[in-house]
């Protein structure tokens, strides 16, 4: 579990983690909202999506002063990380007929 976020790679290894708990995130959404649909109970404790909140907001500090888009670095390590990549492509590609 990261525990820090102070380099565009943590940003990346944060939401690989965050794909691997299996939860469609965005950078914007409270973690304390995440329900799991199935059980109809919280993804996270209060703790756990607090951390998560701390995390992203630093992942947002660092985006700011590396001058990264947060969006864009969070989808494209989704659309790698899930396989969609073969399907949509990556924000840092340009598209193509061919894409």
């Amino acid at each position: 579990m990261i525990t820090k976020i102070e380099t565009a790679d943590d940003v990346k290894a944060f939401a690989k983690q965050l794909i691997a708990e299996g939860v469609s995130f965005h950078p914007d959404d409270d973690f304390n909202d995440y329900v799991n649909f199935k059980e109809n109970t919280p993804t996270y404790t209060k703790e756990e999506a607090d951390l998560r909140n701390d995390l992203m907001n630093k992942c947002f500090e660092v985006c700011e002063k590396e001058g990264i888009d947060i969006y864009d670095t969070m989808l494209e390590v989704t659309l790698i990380e899930t396989g969609m990549d073969k399907f949509i492509p990556l924000p840092s590609q340009p598209y193509t007929e061919n894409n």
